[in-house]
């Protein structure tokens, strides 16, 4: 069997030293791994690795095909610029917990079971919340304790699914769902895990988890919640349910939701969570689509979305991390002491906005593309105004006032040079996946059959892009940032979590005082008074019937072992008395 080194592996048990090394030592072990992650997936063949039965089910730890490594071959680069990024941090808690929440999302990629996805699944949520908590303060700890609880019930609601499903076809191994032959239709347990699924892809209205939490992360922990939580549940959607119609809805819907609310966001990381949601609409929607080319559409964006995303992200965390601001009505004026981050910024956002020669203009555009393709006039138009939508808010509105703007003589220096190198490094393959896209392409399930640079594209492209920056322009009072607060999904479950507890403390609080005072007062008097008249009932009556019985059967006893002799003679004479007794009475009864 050819050689396989999980990556996953490399990953958790690697996180196991971590905390016993320290200085340059850990700096270069923290670098080794990822590094050796990389090597081990552009070593692998496609294959199926670790095949077991456990509780009479099939069990594969490891399904290697050109799907699961293009979104391996990506996480692997993106830990290991996450951890460049992160070099500086001597909180060895955050690195373990990076290590885990990579490794996991590893591990559902190859998974090839569901029994496998759903233990590494759950290792991402646990792993992914350590990032929030680590923040500390009373914002960081509620908004990880509500991640936490949102990610624990989708997990349950995916196990259920599991289970369901298990028990419905027989096998748990992980694949296309199957339809009915009569409906088309899935059973209970695939929609439960499709629920499962989906919430992890942030599709409204289970999306604000992520609103929530990202910005409430560390600056280090939110570049590496932005590139696999999401990524990993597009995956395992475009792996399960290719072509579910359903999903063509949601994602379009997901791509202009998160642009509008990103309109009303004055935080900078909460904007660019909301651009998350808006681009992963593009992904789940090519899924729905589930032609080849709208697969590879979904496929290559998730690429790009994890790079040019997480340098987004690591631009705003250096500017939070030099300025302890993350508002934008608190900053403005900042190109002048933070230039190269400013540059390396607008990398990510010409990407994110799909320009020609960056990476979404050759991967969001294949989505669009293969929308047209499938005859959806109404998806095309959405999708192409939501692109328009997120550069005129991250690649615009977002720089303009983190950067320019106001100038508020902000004291800011730029960032550690290691989060220079790191944001350098995702701008570099930003470029490259846009001026040379054919080695991403040719990662792709399926063979590509799209040219992004065509005259009309470019000249279209350009256009949509020129338009939005002139009403950028003309209407920039409009688009100020005000000091608010948006009100999204959340506040339902934090109004129901509220609602709950004062169920918890008044009406039931107090009916089970009311119970507990009837009871002190009438129902434990009255049992305290049955059981001692039973003690008594048992001790006068019972017990004595019980020790008569005894005391009469020990003296019958007693007379027959008297009446046993062991002498023959004796018990010769008493057979000839018994039948002379027998003989009487029978010629008695007899007269």
């Amino acid at each position: 069997m050819t050689e396989f080194i999980h990556p996953a592996l490399l990953f958790i048990l690697g996180a196991l030293p971590i905390p016993f090394l320290s200085g340059s030592i850990r700096k270069a072990y923290l670098l080794v791994i990822p590094a050796l992650a990389i090597l081990a997936v552009l070593a692998m063949q496609p294959g199926s690795y670790g095949e077991m039965r456990f509780i009479g089910q099939e069990i594969l730890i490891a399904k290697v095909d050109k799907l699961s490594i293009v979104f391996a071959t990506v996480f692997t680069i993106m830990a290991l610029i996450g951890m460049v990024y992160a070099l500086h941090l001597t909180d060895a808690g955050q690195h373990v917990a990076a290590f885990i929440y990579v490794g996991g999302a590893l591990g559902v990629v190859f998974a090839g079971d569901y029994l496998t996805l759903y233990m590494f699944w759950e290792a991402m949520a646990f792993a992914s919340a350590y990032l929030v908590f680590a923040q500390r303060g009373g914002p960081a700890i509620r908004a990880g304790f509500r991640y936490l609880m949102v990610h624990i019930t989708g997990g349950v609601v995916l196990l259920g699914g599991i289970i369901l499903h298990g028990l419905a076809t027989g096998s748990l191994l992980f694949g296309p769902m199957e339809r009915g032959a009569i409906d088309g239709g899935m059973g209970v347990g695939a929609y439960l895990i499709l629920v499962g699924f989906i919430l992890n892809a942030a599709v409204p209205p289970l999306n604000a988890w992520l609103t929530d939490a990202y910005p409430e992360a560390t600056v280090t922990g939110a570049v590496f919640m932005s590139a696999f939580t999401t990524k990993t549940a597009v995956y395992v959607l475009a792996r399960a349910f290719p072509g579910t119609e359903l999903l063509v809805w949601l994602g379009t819907a997901m791509a202009l939701y998160g642009v509008i609310y990103a309109v009303l966001e004055n935080d900078c990381r909460r904007l660019l969570a909301y651009h998350i949601v808006s681009q992963v609409g593009y992904m789940v929607a090519g899924i729905g689509i589930g032609t080849e080319m709208a697969v590879n559409g979904a496929t290559s964006h998730a690429f790009a979305h994890i790079l040019y995303k997480a340098l987004l992200f690591m631009g705003a965390g250096a500017v939070i991390y030099v300025t302890g601001r993350r508002k934008l009505t608190e900053l403005g004026g900042l190109y002048k002491s933070m230039p190269l981050t400013v540059a390396l910024y607008m990398v990510g956002a010409f990407a994110i906005s799909a320009f020609p020669f960056f990476s979404g203009f050759v991967t969001k555009s294949m989505v669009i593309a293969a929308a047209g393709a499938d005859h959806r006039a109404l998806v095309v138009l959405a999708l192409t105004m939501a692109s328009s939508g997120t550069f005129l808010h991250t690649g615009l509105k977002l720089p303009y006032y983190m950067f320019f703007g106001t100038d508020r003589k902000i004291e800011a220096r730029e960032p550690p040079r290691n989060m220079l190198v790191a944001m350098a490094m995702a701008a570099v393959l930003c470029i490259g996946i846009g001026v040379f896209p054919q080695p991403l392409y040719a990662l792709l399930p399926y063979p590509v059959d799209f040219e992004p640079y065509t005259g009309l594209h470019v000249t279209e492209s350009l256009g949509l892009l020129m338009f939005t920056a002139l009403g950028f322009v003309l209407f920039l009072k409009a688009l100020n940032p005000e000091n608010t607060i948006s009100i999204d999904t959340d506040w339902f479950y934090r109004k129901g979590a509220r609602l709950f507890m004062w169920l918890a403390e008044k009406p039931v609080a107090r009916y089970e005082k009311a119970v507990s005072d009837v009871s002190e007062t009438a129902a434990l008097p009255f049992l305290h008074g049955a059981a001692r008249s039973g003690l008594q009932i048992d001790l006068t009556g019972v017990d004595a019937a019980v020790n008569g019985v005894a005391h009469s059967i020990l003296r019958g006893g007693g007379a027959l072992r008297r009446l046993q002799t062991g002498v023959v003679t004796h018990y010769a004479l008493a057979m000839i008395v018994g039948v002379i007794a027998a003989t009487v009475v029978f010629a008695v009864v007899w007269r």
